[in-house]
């Protein structure tokens, strides 16, 4: 977590930040950006759900590549800790308006995804206001991240193979990803509490 001036025992994403922008791992980030769009356009105006499945598969497994890389390389940067929960954000919400669009998900597990995103909002809101930056990503937000981008592609494969298991793998993954987002999303709120109160008892 990050606020002008830089106290000791304020946690931090990572120790060294550079401010370049045109780093592979931010290049890996902008690739997985455009993909947003053309996942939109693939399943809600071409129809073409194989290659739908496709863009969302590999946007989604290579959620863990550009921070591995940033590390890998020593390039993690700012606009790269931005990038990086951007785009999980944005492949999250556009699938979700669009299978919600399609059926191939209900509105009510949109909602509580939606929910949780207003609930994070609302803390970021809070912080900024105290001088704080978005708090720093953990394993628990990236897993579940990883799990509902792994259940959305076999989802959409499921109706289109009907009477299998991939609708039962599909829907446990989602229901998992679901669960570790709202509990990630209940982290950051305790941690953004206790932010902001110290702030204000200063």
């Amino acid at each position: 977590m990050s606020h002008r001036p830089a106290r000791a025992g304020t946690p931090r994403a990572s120790g060294h930040l550079t401010d370049q922008v045109f780093t592979l791992p931010n290049l890996i980030s902008f690739a997985r950006l455009l993909g947003v769009p053309l996942f939109l356009y693939l399943l809600l105006v071409a129809r073409a759900d194989v290659a739908a499945i496709v863009v969302l598969a590999i946007g989604g497994t290579t959620d863990w590549v550009d921070g591995w890389v940033a590390r890998r390389l020593g390039q993690v940067s700012r606009l790269g800790e931005l990038l990086d929960p951007l785009a999980d954000r944005l492949y999250i919400l556009a699938t979700l308006v669009a299978f919600t669009v399609r059926e191939v998900v209900p509105w009510q597990f949109t909602v509580a995804l939606l929910a949780r995103e207003l609930l994070l909002l609302g803390s970021l809101g809070a912080l900024r206001r105290h001088g704080y930056g978005p708090p720093p990503v953990h394993f628990v937000g990236k897993t579940a991240t990883f799990l509902l981008l792994t259940a959305f592609p076999i989802l959409l494969l499921a109706t289109a193979v009907p009477a299998t298991a991939t609708s039962a793998i599909g829907w446990s993954l989602a229901w998992w990803g679901l669960t570790l987002y709202w509990v990630a999303g209940a982290m950051y709120v305790v941690q953004a509490g206790r932010l902001v109160r110290a702030a204000v008892a200063r």
